[in-house]
């Protein structure tokens, strides 16, 4: 397959060296001195291991012209940068194009073609303008939900952490010959790329932890294991998710797991920085409104109160807003007087 990644971070770049390295005739579109490393040298991998493996065999090109029709496309950029991107990305598209998005949260397409309530409602807080859901048909989409973590460590090289998990669905939960290719090419590249009839429910599951503890680690710039040990925040992190449950149910979600095992799954995470903190001390754009913004939303459509929610959701809006007015990004330092130091 012809296959184009549009975003080479770390979960677009981790699935751009893998589908390469498997074979896959892989394209992928970035920008900056990422983009220059790529073309130069390729575009490494390490491993959780330390293992390294580098795909030279894919094109790199800086926009979606560039790269030409493909047969599949992720679509690995951040939620904030997609409205920006659509429009583009039909230079990609042929009559039977594949979009996988990769973002987290709840994607612009979660009413689409969808058979619970609200069906066709365009989520605001992913799409404010309709502009995404206008580039980009619902007939084209897959949905994904990602799990492994990973960062970019320097131009050209890509770091996993941890994961390898990549669930697909159609959006309508049929399992069609188009979604079980999407899932043996992943499969291919050495992926887990189980086929769900139910791919929004997974969603929540993933966002689940995303919309509590992303922007509570945020906020405080704690670790997912330090967060889960303090009762205080463990608490808010359990009334935020228990919202957020509250919310999907309306929409006929389902959660396979417990509340209280999700919880522990994120302790044992152990001393991880979420994305959403490295964004904060990096003085990068954050995920604000896909992550928790959607939530509120859909709890307003759907009438279920989301207080502790809007509350974290407030802080985080205010801290992305005062480091974007102060160009600063924040970061913790080490104290002589809290160490007891003279």
């Amino acid at each position: 397959m012809k296959i184009a990644v549009i975003g080479a971070g770390a979960m677009g770049g981790m699935l751009a060296v893998r589908l390469a390295l498997s074979g896959q005739s892989v394209t992928v579109v970035d920008r900056g001195a990422h983009l220059e490393a790529i073309q130069r040298n390729g575009l490494k991998l390490i491993r959780p291991d330390g293992a390294e493996e580098t795909a030279k065999d894919l094109r790199a090109v800086a926009s979606c012209t560039d790269a030409g029709p493909q047969d599949l496309v992720f679509l690995a950029l951040k939620a904030y940068v997609v409205e920006a991107a659509a429009p583009q990305m039909r230079a990609l598209f042929d009559a039977n194009t594949v979009v996988v998005p990769i973002q987290n949260g709840l994607p612009w397409w979660y009413f689409q073609n969808f058979n619970g309530p609200h069906a066709g409602h365009r989520l605001k807080s992913a799409d404010p303008s309709g502009v995404i859901e206008r580039s980009i048909e619902s007939r084209r989409i897959i949905g994904c939900v990602v799990y492994p973590a990973g960062e970019i460590v320097a131009p050209g090289v890509i770091k996993l952490l941890e994961g390898d998990r990549f669930p697909v669905g159609e959006l309508d939960g049929v399992e069609s010959e188009r979604v079980k290719n999407v899932s043996q090419a992943l499969v291919g590249a050495g992926l887990k790329a189980p086929v769900l009839g139910d791919i929004r429910s997974e969603i929540w599951l993933k966002l689940w932890g995303n919309m509590s503890f992303n922007p509570i680690s945020a906020l405080t710039h704690a670790t997912l294991v330090d967060i889960c040990q303090e009762p205080a925040t463990r608490e808010l992190a359990t009334d935020m998710m228990r919202e957020a449950q509250a919310v999907a149910e309306k929409l006929g979600v389902s959660f396979r797991v417990p509340l209280e095992k999700r919880i522990e799954g994120a302790a044992k995470v152990g001393k991880h920085k979420t994305s959403t903190l490295q964004d904060v001390e990096a003085g990068r754009p954050v995920e604000v409104d896909a992550l928790i913004g959607s939530v509120i939303e859909v709890g307003e459509l759907t009438g279920t109160p989301t207080p502790a929610t809007r509350a974290v959701y407030a802080l985080l809006k205010l801290l992305v807003k005062t480091m974007h007015d102060e160009g600063a990004r924040v970061v913790m330092q080490p104290s002589k007087a809290l160490s007891g130091e003279r």
